[in-house]
């Protein structure tokens, strides 16, 4: 008798925040579970520019077109919400400084409520504060016994919260952001760079804020987060301040994989006095380097080294994460009671590294490889002969195992796989893992390409026959799973495992949000096909049993509309 059950996350276990920025909205998804242990699912971040007539001591109002674009892009996220099946209870959306600040903010929420069915909550800024520092333990549980300071710099204000083991002992937001900054001082191109400074100290100094922040006798850490601190990190990180970076229109490449989040003064220094140069050419590359942030880094740059100044900051500690995965983790606490914000340090260091190498794409892409390997491994665990040799701990390795497979790409596409396994091998990244385990993720990651390893190959000589069975059935699982995650329409959520006499069977649903938002999803091509028989028929080899997989896509133009493959005939028909 067949058993058919959906290995996908079942959606009480998505949770989701949005946060509406002065600059951008955000949308967070991630899948999670009670042990504090969560993967974001799909994160996607789109401009409003609530703020972008706001300047740090004149009222402004939302401008017309803003207030449409607010609602268009928050009914794209409600949309992507209803096609994940996120529970309305787990989803927060929290406004900050535009709306705080804005004459007609109000109205805006309201409008949201009426025409979206969105409950927006208008944070204080020390509530602000406290929802970013609570984000900051989620990326660097480390900190969670010291004495920290965790500056956020945002579109219309920077928050400053001093806290200990989890919980805030001071918190402050300032109207300086690097938008209303920009506005008032940076327009044009003409950066009045020495005004700014002068404005940001007045504005400090009268705020207190350094006087509280000595009270408490010097702080263990700084911490920075937030999009226009993690894009002087990335800056520092890829050495933004030197005279050269590109060369063929490629970053240059340097031996700089060991280093984690952190940058000095004296980096910052270099980074600043890079974007205020007004020679030829600079402002091409600064557009090149941020992006879509050009606009504000300037602003956004001198305000955190005004801030270095005036608080005495030698180094700052970077985190990922910030104020939507606090909003995440208010969420989870209130679901799950006892859920620990200091827990599972292992499985955040994997989440770090993967952030530190892997590109915003390259992180949705890997999710969804984790995804994958999730409902195939947690299917092949019903079967009461393979469930005895793989438990829950495999699945962290198996997960933490896609989540960094391409990070080698950071240093070039060829050979990158080795490039993987010599970062986490070399790297001390990863905390709290034996060197076995650190090992086997390591392997998993070196052969989640090329040749199928053999028991005996030289890299497993150390590990127990035991040990090396779990490897190439994990090893089996990553190889279908980034196989697979290639045809990035697939909707993991409508992804059912089966098991009947005939084998394994995966029936994969396709994504209902690919005309939500932009995407680049591609259907099946050929040489995808080709790859994923091969590992169809490595997955056969080491289970002794064939697995099919089952593709029905839907109104996608020019598209696989039903596809089979399996270890016994793998074949592709097509119905367009």
């Amino acid at each position: 008798m067949a058993t058919t059950r959906p290995n996908s996350p079942p959606p009480s276990s998505l949770f989701a925040s949005i946060d509406m920025g002065t600059n951008s909205f955000k949308l967070l998804i991630v899948r999670a579970n009670p042990s504090g242990q969560f993967l974001t699912l799909n994160h996607h971040k789109e401009p409003v520019l609530l703020g972008l007539n706001s300047t740090p001591t004149n009222p402004f109002a939302i401008s017309n077109q803003s207030h449409l674009l607010a609602l268009q892009t928050l009914q794209n996220f409600q949309n992507l919400l209803l096609s994940h099946q996120v529970i309305p209870d787990h989803t927060r959306c929290v406004a900050t400084a535009a709306i705080r600040e804005a004459t007609n903010g109000n109205e805006l929420v309201e409008c949201v409520k009426e025409k979206v069915g969105l409950e927006v909550e208008v944070l204080s800024g020390e509530e602000e504060a406290r929802l970013v520092y609570k984000g900051v333990l989620q990326f660097l549980p480390l900190v969670y016994e010291k004495l920290v300071l965790v500056i956020d710099i945002g579109g219309g204000s920077t928050e400053f919260v001093v806290g200990k083991g989890g919980k805030v002992c001071f918190g402050a937001s300032l109207k300086l952001g690097h938008v209303n900054l920009t506005e008032k001082f940076v327009k044009h191109g003409d950066h009045n760079v020495g005004d700014m400074r002068e404005f940001i100290r007045l504005v400090i100094e009268e705020s207190g804020v350094v006087e509280r922040i000595k009270e408490f006798g010097g702080v263990e850490m700084v911490v920075g987060c937030s999009g226009t601190i993690r894009a002087v990190e990335k800056a520092v990180f890829y050495g933004y301040a030197k005279s050269e970076m590109f060369e063929n229109d490629n970053v240059v490449l340097f031996e700089e994989w060991k280093r984690h989040w952190r940058f000095s003064r004296r980096e910052l220094r270099g980074v600043v006095e890079r974007l205020c140069d007004g020679r030829e050419g600079e402002k091409a590359r600064r557009d090149k380097f941020f992006n879509r942030r050009s606009e504000f880094i300037v602003a956004g740059a001198v305000l955190l080294e005004e801030i270095f100044e005036v608080i005495g900051i030698e180094d700052m500690e970077v985190s990922g994460y910030a104020l939507g995965e606090g909003v995440i983790a208010e969420s989870l606490g209130k679901v799950y009671g006892g859920y620990d914000l200091n827990a599972n340090v292992r499985w955040r260091s994997v989440v770090q590294l993967a952030m530190r190498f892997n590109s915003k794409k390259s992180m949705r892409v890997a999710a969804q490889c984790a995804g994958i390997a999730k409902v195939i491994f947690e299917g092949l665990r019903e079967c009461e002969e393979i469930a005895a040799s793989l438990n829950e701990r495999d699945l962290e390795y198996l997960e933490a195992a896609c989540l960094l497979h391409s990070v080698g790409l950071f240093m070039g596409k060829k050979g990158y796989h080795k490039q993987t396994y010599r970062i986490i091998m070399d790297g001390g990244h990863l905390y709290g893992y034996s060197t076995e385990e650190v090992k086997l993720m390591a392997l998993l990651t070196r052969h989640h390409r090329k040749k199928f390893p053999k028991s005996d190959h030289a890299s497993l000589i150390a590990f127990s026959n035991e040990v090396k069975q779990k490897f190439r059935s994990l090893c089996a699982i990553v190889r279908i799973s980034v196989a697979l995650q290639q045809h990035q329409c697939i909707n993991i959520q409508e992804m059912v495992f089966s098991i009947s006499h005939e084998g394994f069977k995966l029936e994969i649903g396709d994504s209902k949000d690919q005309n939500l938002l932009p995407t680049t999803a591609q259907p099946l091509a050929v040489n995808t096909v080709a790859e994923l028989g091969k590992e169809l028929e490595n997955f056969k080899k080491v289970f002794q049993q064939d697995l099919s997989v089952g593709f029905h896509a839907v109104a996608l133009k020019s598209a696989v509309s039903d596809f089979r493959v399996s270890t016994s005939n793998y074949v592709e028909k097509c119905t367009i």
